[in-house]
């Protein structure tokens, strides 16, 4: 069992946080400004480090900001409201519910189905799988905020046993190239891809969301949709085939696959009643965070009608939101990083930190500026083993750089927050589903991070050459 705790490591945040915290806080800043940052930045270090779990570490920087009471000096019961402010915040319960929400597809085996009808559909060679695999976590993506859950819980398992049905078997290395190594990349970076494309697919776009608006920029779940949909359709379609070029597998053709599948899918039956109602909840819930605004229907309230749904329907029972520990860990490490972000914004540190930079560059044009910025923040990932460590950490901050230097807000604010999923292809341990998929032992790690080099070339040629020709007609810059 992995320590919760790692002693040395939590000697050496103390030891970071120690000198920091005694450092004069620079000109133009705040001593409580400081302070906040430094203990944000120590959590943020802990997490990096892996010196506690990511709940434990959040719970103990609530302690001290409630405790030393940055946020509201002298005033001891507004301090702790605003410690705790996280909880109420409204996009954390969405993220937290949605959680609750995907469960059901798991529970109910319409995710499994799902997966299924694709692979009958598309799978007659190992292409058509990946494709049929990359689809199948398409769709599933709008309610699945957990991209680890949407891997490890539906995709793997099905990826796994087609790989090893062909006598790809991860405990025999001249076996990996046969059919589970190009499996295995295709379905981790189709993953990411649907990361990217809905605010709902991973937990940290909502962060990105809540922080975009924290400096003026409102972005709706269709927002952010839409200007995913041409780059994101690009990197699905041919994310595949371009793996079977650069990484192609031994095999060449699984008609028995295609075969076995439709024969389990046969097996499964006609759709069960609660399938029907997870089915039924999925489209209402897409249909109000489409169309929600025009209703007056926050994507929060969407969230809670869509949870009650499953609840009286009983596709879901109360036992089952009790144990979704995946949810409740996430409202708690969200809460606390979201906390102090927005008490660093309070407290005027985001702002410093922009003009800083602004001085820097701000005499290059916002043309150049931007692939810069945006460079910065993609390869700096190679540093974080979290997505959300990463997004907490630099989001706000290289935002109100882009924003300083002239650069449209929507445009910077949802091109970094598509970059929070897509940089996750670098490293073996750069987003949540990575460690699952590297941990099945298909991918050597020389491999892992010599595609995840070359895919995040591609990833950004198409995101910001197709994206920026999208972005442009849509009219977001």
């Amino acid at each position: 069992m992995e320590k919760e705790i790692d002693y040395r490591s939590c000697l050496a945040v103390l030891i970071v946080g120690s000198i920091l915290w005694f450092v004069p806080h620079p000109e133009g800043l705040t001593s409580e400004a400081w302070k906040l940052f430094v203990i944000f930045i120590s959590a943020i270090f802990g997490i990096v480090i892996k010196a506690a779990s990511m709940g434990t570490i959040s719970v103990i920087s609530i302690a001290l900001v409630a405790l030393l009471q940055l946020r509201a000096p002298g005033n001891v019961s507004e301090s702790v409201k605003l410690a705790l402010s996280g909880f109420g915040n409204s996009v954390i319960w969405m993220i937290t519910i949605a959680f609750f929400i995907s469960r059901g597809f798991i529970k109910t085996g319409l995710g499994q189905r799902v997966a299924f009808w694709f692979i009958v559909k598309l799978g007659k060679s190992p292409l058509g799988i990946a494709y049929g695999l990359s689809f199948a976590d398409l769709v599933l993506a709008p309610a699945t905020p957990s991209n680890t859950a949407r891997a490890g819980g539906i995709i793997m398992p099905i990826m796994k046993s087609i790989s090893m049905g062909f006598g790809s078997d991860p405990h025999e290395p001249k076996s990996f190239r046969r059919m589970g190594a190009y499996l295995t990349m295709n379905s981790y970076y189709s993953n990411l891809i649907s990361s990217a494309m809905f605010i709902t697919a991973t937990a940290s776009n909502s962060m990105c969301q809540k922080f975009a608006k924290d400096l003026g920029i409102d972005i709706s779940w269709g927002d952010w949709a839409l200007a995913a949909l041409l780059p994101g359709l690009l990197s699905i379609l041919l994310t595949p085939y371009l793996l079977y070029k650069i990484f192609p597998p031994e095999l060449k053709d699984t008609t028995s696959v295609r075969d076995e599948t439709a024969a389990k899918l046969k097996e499964l039956g006609s759709l069960s009643k609660n399938e029907w109602l997870m089915a039924g909840a999925f489209v209402l819930l897409l249909g109000l965070w489409i169309f929600g605004s025009s209703w007056k229907i926050d994507a929060t309230v969407a969230a809670f009608i869509g949870l009650s749904f499953l609840l009286l329907s009983q596709v879901l029972t109360w036992d089952d939101v009790k144990g979704e520990k995946g949810a409740w860990d996430t409202m708690v490490w969200f809460s606390a990083l979201v906390m102090m972000a927005e008490g660093l914004n309070q407290l005027g540190f985001v702002a410093w930190f922009s003009h800083l930079v602004q001085a820097e560059i701000g005499s290059v044009p916002w043309m150049w500026a931007f692939p810069l910025i945006i460079l910065v923040y993609f390869y700096s990932h190679y540093i974080f083993a979290s997505a959300t460590a990463h997004v907490a950490a630099m989001y706000s901050a290289i935002l109100a750089v882009a924003l300083a230097v002239g650069i449209e807000g929507k445009l910077a604010a949802l091109m970094l927050g598509f970059t929070g999923s897509l940089y996750g292809v670098l490293t073996h341990y750069g987003h949540g589903p990575a460690p699952i998929l590297f941990g099945i032992g298909y991918v050597s790690l020389k491999d892992w991070w010599r595609l995840g080099f070359l895919f995040s070339i591609i990833y950004l040629l198409i995101w910001m050459g197709t994206g920026a020709f999208w972005w442009k007609v849509l009219g977001i810059y």
